[in-house]
């Protein structure tokens, strides 16, 4: 898995739409969805950096590291 987006979680903590936040840090919906949805491959740090400004959060509220488990069961 890797890095987790939880930024539904955090939307939902704050009672923000996608909308609104989309409005907030100047992104469209389009790409928005595609972070909150774990299907963004990057992310620039002055994105993060408006998400988390708008959603008054620090990174780590946003992102999460989950090891990856191995083919073998290690």
């Amino acid at each position: 898995m890797g890095i987790i987006v939880n930024l539904d979680v955090m939307m939902a903590k704050r009672k923000m739409s996608l909308t609104d936040l989309a409005g907030k840090v100047d992104l469209t919906l389009a790409n928005l969805s595609i972070l909150k949805n774990n299907k963004a491959r990057a992310v620039r740090f002055s994105t993060l950096e408006a998400i988390c400004k708008a959603l008054n959060c620090q990174p780590g509220d946003i992102l999460e590291y989950v090891e990856e488990e191995t083919a073998m069961g290690d």
